[in-house]
């Protein structure tokens, strides 16, 4: 397995001359990315006729996500129909554009780049059997009793259950191990992690379990509907059957390859790094934050350590009260401007008491709120998720870029280190932060060991294990199946993204000198849209040095 650290003298001076144009030039290398500079396309189509293409690109898209046709014909027919969206977009005069009109073109185009990569490589409609398993299991989410519409809607799903596993067994072919094995936990296995499951004290074991929660929710207020939730878990409990029969022969490769994965994040994630440069950002960061825990447990260490609540009602208060800090703070300090019409905002991590103990999720948030409140709910995902809701852009407004997102998450936690939310009375919460860190920084070598085959979803789960602490399997399994399943590249945004918003950060900061205002800052940033942050660089600095390797598009590689 290829996450062992090497000694990173020699490797991380090897990347910064390669990434680095001062350091490169004065050692006579040439820039890796040398060769595909190249400019904007200079055909005819203006401004308007993107937004014309864009447009017609989303309807067909949202026609194709209600399709159950995977046919050799129909796929073949996407495919087709992609390239021709691609072929549009070249024939357009993005040289002789505004920025921000060029910014719009990568970004449109990048999305487009994705559902042929989906189309030619992912194939999860004949790789993952979990394809058809998550179409299982949001139906049995369903609140009843249902009425209406909504009845007539819940009963054609449940229907439908039979069809799609009819489909899963007609259609599967060349599936990985490590595909079926998580179908198969997913079908008859509880982990409580949550991922947009409905809060239950007991989680229900498994799709198999949520059916039979639903089917003992329908028993007492929608009798009527109990037959066809019994037909569903009976598709569930078949699919499970052949799962399991078929499991010897599905032994295929679970990840798309180096080719694959680097095509992807270039033409894709529009990020300016190879698998080799990415595994060596991953492995400075864990060590770097390993030694830079070492140093805050030190300072720390005549202070008591945070301790777990001991009921519900305390741990809700340390979230309120958490809440009310990260407000006070984001103002006093001028951080970023909170409309006072923002909203609801969501929070991660319910109380739950579970046999072995809180997982690594609680043991961090139930001790203090604050890292996870940062990332995920003020000013991180929900709180960037209602400012999206504002964007009106044709474009920028339906693109949600995963490293944008978790980056700006995970810059938020050590943001607020230095930024002083913890000095006061949380001194022993920047220990917390480490914790969270170290388990971004070590997702990106088992990003990449997933998908170009080194490793196992297992082996992965247990390296992580070995290097953060409270990590446990139930966690780790299911952000290893993120990351496998998922298009390439997510589980390395978290530190990468990081690091693209403090590159980002303090090039504005060079550029505006003495003039320079945070919180003006992350304002602007949110403004520009939830794109990929070599975008949102070029767009808020002018720095060419990473989109001009974008202009072209590399020609895909082919099948995983």
């Amino acid at each position: 397995m290829s996450f062992t650290h090497r000694p990173l003298t020699l490797v991380v001076a090897a990347v910064l001359m390669a990434s680095t144009p001062g350091i490169a030039a004065a050692q006579g290398a040439t820039r890796p990315v040398a060769a595909s500079v190249a400019r904007p396309p200079a055909g005819q189509g203006s401004h308007q006729d993107l937004l014309r293409t864009w447009g017609d690109f989303l309807s067909w898209r949202t026609a194709q996500a209600k399709t159950s046709d995977f046919s050799p014909a129909a796929v073949e027919g996407r495919r087709a129909k992609v390239a021709g969206y691609l072929q549009a977009m070249e024939n357009m005069n993005v040289a002789g554009w505004q920025r921000a009109e060029q910014v719009d073109w990568l970004a449109a185009r990048a999305k487009m780049n994705e559902e042929d990569f989906l189309l030619r490589v992912s194939k999860p409609w004949e790789r993952d059997p979990g394809f058809y398993v998550d179409q299982l299991l949001r139906v049995s989410f369903t609140e009843l009793p249902a009425k209406g519409a909504a009845l007539t809607t819940l009963r054609g799903q449940l229907r439908e259950m039979p069809a799609i596993v009819a489909r899963a067994k007609a259609t599967l072919r060349n599936v990985p191990g490590d595909y079926a094995d998580l179908a198969l936990h997913n079908l008859t296995n509880a982990d409580g992690v949550g991922h947009g499951h409905p809060y239950r004290k007991v989680p229900p074991a498994g799709i198999i379990g949520w059916f039979d929660d639903l089917e003992g929710r329908a028993r007492t207020v929608q009798p009527a509907v109990l037959p066809d939730i019994r037909a569903a878990r009976a598709a569930a409990a078949d699919l499970l059957a052949w799962l399991q029969a078929e499991r010897p022969r599905m032994t295929a490769p679970a990840g798309v390859g180096e080719a694959n994965f680097n095509w992807y994040v270039k033409n894709v994630k529009l990020l300016p790094y190879n698998t080799d440069q990415l595994r060596t950002i991953g492995h400075r960061e864990t060590e770097r934050l390993w030694g830079m825990h070492a140093l805050e447990k030190h300072r720390n260490r005549k202070l008591p350590e945070l301790t777990l609540p001991q009921t519900e009602a305390e741990y809700e208060k340390r979230k309120a009260d958490t809440l009310r800090d990260i407000h006070a703070f984001l103002k006093d300090e001028e951080i970023i401007t909170v409309p006072a019409d923002i909203g609801y905002l969501y929070v991660n991590v319910p109380w739950i008491v579970r046999p072995n103990g809180p997982n690594f999720w609680e043991q961090i948030q139930y001790r203090d709120p604050s890292p996870d409140l940062f990332h995920a709910t003020i000013p991180g995902h929900a709180f960037d998720g209602q400012m999206g809701k504002r964007d009106t852009h044709p474009i920028r407004s339906k693109i949600n870029d995963g490293v944008r997102a978790e980056g700006w998450g995970t810059y938020l936690e050590e943001a607020a280190q230095r930024l002083g939310f913890f000095d006061k009375d949380r001194a022993r919460t920047r220990e917390l932060i480490d914790l969270f860190g170290i388990f971004r920084a070590v997702r990106v070598a088992g990003d990449l060991d997933l998908q170009l085959n080194r490793a196992t979803v297992s082996e992965v789960v247990a390296e992580w294990q070995k290097y953060t602490p409270w990590l446990d399997p139930d966690v780790a399994r299911v952000d290893a199946e993120i990351y496998l399943r998922r298009p390439p590249g997510y589980g390395l945004g978290y530190t990468v993204g990081m690091i693209e918003m403090q590159k980002l950060l303090g090039d504005v900061r060079r550029q505006q000198a003495d003039k320079f205002v945070l919180r003006d800052f992350h304002d602007r940033m949110m403004t520009i849209g939830r794109i990929p942050l070599s975008l949102i660089r070029f767009e808020m600095t002018g720095n060419d040095d990473e989109v001009s390797t974008f202009w072209r598009r590399d020609p895909l590689p082919g099948g995983a």
